[in-house]
């Protein structure tokens, strides 16, 4: 198995073996969660962390990445090309609420982004390029409706021995749909980032609060846990200047990364029934 494959299995097999059983009210299911869940993959060593003991989705988490580096809020510029994933947590007026690329790129009253490339340009050994997701003042806490806030709410980057590492938070993780989808999205992010900056792929963590299996998903965990297989680490080959096609919105870049990915992607089966709880 892959690294990634390793301990993603490990972490499914410890929720369901230690987490705790509670009702979310706001699903109507019950979960089995653990708190503080982190793990690492290391970039260049391991390659990008694609989920292969199942087959996962390639095309959306990439179109998604790069449409958020683009900094839209609306999904029919670029995204709804590639992916519709987004559409149940549209608002009236066609937009996301809480798209991430837009809050890293237009709220809080800089371009959080553009400031992270330009700081660490100029002083790779800063700590501090931090970039924001979560909006204190409207985000959660029974406030302002929103059919959508972020679960990856804040990511940090740092320059260390050369690699551009980056650590994410996540408040909330679907371990079964959103934990492989999200760690593939951040570490594409993070070679992005690292291939503009001039700096070599390094460690990816992500860090959850509460990484939960939903009741529905149950078995489909317990035939993840038992399976395997060989299949060898999946190196990305990114494009040049993928930075600066995806501000701005260059369609073909996502055939680009795409395609070489796929041609190294041998996964088992999908494992039916694992339906997004909403």
């Amino acid at each position: 198995m892959t690294k990634f494959d390793q301990v993603y299995k490990d972490l499914i097999r410890k929720i369901l073996d230690e987490g705790i059983e509670e009702l979310n009210v706001r699903t109507g299911k019950k979960t089995k969660a653990l708190p503080g869940i982190t793990f690492s993959i290391d970039l260049e060593k391991d390659g990008l962390p694609i989920l292969t003991l199942r087959k996962n989705p390639l095309k959306s988490p990439i179109a998604e990445t790069l449409w958020f580096i683009s900094g839209s809020k609306k999904p029919d510029e670029f995204l709804r090309k590639f992916t519709k994933m987004w559409d149940p947590f549209l608002e009236s007026d066609g937009t996301l609420a809480a798209a991430y690329g837009w809050r890293w790129r237009h709220a809080f009253g800089r371009d959080q982004l553009d400031a992270l490339v330009k700081l660490l340009t100029a002083d790779p050994s800063s700590r501090h390029g931090v970039v924001v997701t979560w909006d204190p003042r409207e985000d959660g806490y029974g406030g302002i409706p929103k059919k959508n806030v972020p679960c990856p709410y804040t990511w940090t980057v740092n320059i260390i021995g050369g690699r551009l590492h980056l650590h994410n938070i996540i408040r909330s993780n679907d371990m079964m749909l959103g934990c492989p989808f999200d760690t593939l999205g951040f570490s594409l992010l993070a070679n992005i980032l690292a291939q503009k900056l001039g700096v070599r792929p390094g460690i990816y963590t992500h860090s959850i609060s509460n990484a939960h299996i939903y009741d529905n998903h149950y078995e489909g965990a317990k035939e993840l846990v038992s399976r395997t297989n060989d299949h060898t680490n999946i190196m990305l080959k990114l494009p040049e200047n993928a930075y600066d096609r995806a501000c701005n919105m260059d369609e073909a870049l996502v055939p680009e990364i795409l395609e070489p990915l796929m041609a190294q992607y041998n996964p088992l089966p999908q494992i039916e029934g694992l339906s997004i709880a909403v």
